[in-house]
């Protein structure tokens, strides 16, 4: 019965929004996860975001734990230079708590890098936590990220490392890590982007090929307090972004000789709010675009969420009917927030919204609001969150009471590790010696 009563809740809420986005909008107003998402960035793994995650810690509720990983595919045995992150970018996870679309908080993690021995790269990196806020830097922690997991031989009692290399600030009521894990992301990537092929039936009774099973990445994550973040209609904004430094040269006179002035700035070249978007939502001709810029400039591309791309080709390749036009529901759930549960405002934005008042439950589903735990996604996003199967009905219609919306999935509904219960949450990576992914020979 409760159950039933949230979905009823959930549905009413959007009916809502969706009248409030058409009637706040006016004509000027012209998902899986984001693994190689866009054209220029699959070029730079290293900055590829891949996941964010925003939810409620289920063992320490009274904080929140925010996810970010980066880095897609990475192979357990990829000697001899392993994958690490970019001494060379800058690692952010960005948090809203007015709604005004601007972060008021910003958590940014940089890396060092140190040399191997013998013909092996170090995968252990040195690294700084720094805290902005009101326009002020300060560097929070300070750690090494424990190495890859190798082997036996390189890497014993791996759980352990892991353990050691979490570090604790703001006087032991905040937790910060970064290295490698595994991809906790389930999918079935391989069919999804062979034109939206269902191995199985509608994808909803299992059948799918999680394709990031015994695949890794490196992710980075952040506990504070709910109280750090909380204000007084407990909802905020989280999105990630990667930056690269840029050399700006700048020519001027003085004393009548030309002179040139060398400026360093820091450039976006990646960002990840809701899983998807950049992925299902926008065309490839403005994804490199849309990866460069600010949530608060996200309303110029209102138009591919209120036309998805993705309806149309289900209705080309299923002929199932989903609605293509005025999805403002997509909208607000996408752009605003829905009313009642974790709207954050009018203004139109990317970002992963997520409603502090909402405490964890002991019995997540998988399906999120959907399968009426509002403690789930699009309420923030946790790990066994099945953000592909919830966004393919979303797509097909279940908000507006379209009957895809209850069929459409991918046949992938978990991870094929468990997550764990404490802080990182994210497991730890296959192991390179064993290699899953490999052929034993006779």
């Amino acid at each position: 019965m409760k159950q039933a009563t949230a979905i009823a809740a959930f549905l009413g809420v959007i009916a809502l929004a969706a009248l409030a986005a058409v009637t706040a909008l006016g004509p000027e107003d012209g998902t899986a996860s984001s693994h190689r998402e866009a054209p220029l960035i699959s070029e730079d793994p290293t900055a590829d975001l891949t996941d964010v995650y925003a939810f409620r810690s289920p063992d320490k509720p009274n904080t929140v734990t925010i996810l970010a990983n980066v880095i897609p595919g990475e192979d357990p045995a990829a000697g001899p230079n392993y994958y690490t992150f970019s001494p060379n970018a800058r690692y952010n996870l960005k948090i809203d708590t007015d709604g005004d679309v601007q972060p008021n908080l910003i958590y940014r993690f940089q890396f060092g890098r140190k040399t191997g021995q013998f013909f092996l790269g170090d995968t252990a990196q040195p690294y700084t936590v720094s805290r902005v806020q009101r326009g002020r830097t300060s560097v929070v922690a300070k750690g090494t990220t424990p190495p890859n997991n190798i082997g036996p031989r390189s890497t014993p009692n791996y759980r352990s490392l892991v353990t050691k290399s979490i570090l604790s600030f703001d006087g032991g009521r905040s937790q910060a890590f970064a290295g490698q894990r595994d991809d906790p992301f389930f999918g079935d990537i391989g069919a999804i982007f062979d034109l939206v092929a269902i191995r199985k039936g509608t994808g909803n009774m299992g059948g799918g090929k999680d394709f990031f099973a015994n695949y890794a990445v490196h992710g980075i994550a952040l506990q504070v307090p709910i109280s750090q973040l909380d204000d007084s209609d407990h909802t905020v904004g989280v999105w990630a972004t990667t930056e690269r430094p840029q050399m700006k040269i700048r020519s001027y006179r003085k004393n009548g000789i030309r002179r040139f002035q060398h400026e360093r700035e820091w450039v976006q070249v990646s960002r990840l709010g809701n899983p998807l978007i950049n992925e299902v939502i926008i065309p490839t001709k403005l994804k490199d675009r849309w990866n460069r810029l600010s949530p608060a400039t996200d309303a110029q591309f209102v138009q591919y969420y209120r036309q998805p791309i993705l309806a149309a080709v289900i209705n080309q390749l299923y002929g199932l009917g989903v609605p293509e036009q005025n999805r403002d529901d997509l909208v607000a759930v996408l752009l605003t927030g829905v009313p009642g549960l974790n709207n954050t405002g009018s203004k139109l934005a990317d970002m992963l919204r997520i409603n502090l008042s909402i405490a964890p439950t002991t019995m997540p589903n998988r399906l999120g609001v959907f399968g009426g735990d509002l403690a789930g996604f699009p309420n923030g996003r946790r790990l066994g969150d099945d953000v592909v199967d919830i966004a393919e009905r979303a797509v097909a219609g279940k908000l507006k009471g379209h009957p895809a919306g209850d069929l459409l999935g991918d046949g992938v509904d978990g991870n094929d590790v468990p997550n764990l219960n404490v802080f990182p949450y994210e497991n730890i990576p296959p192991s390179g010696f064993d290699n899953a992914k490999g052929q034993q020979k006779p």
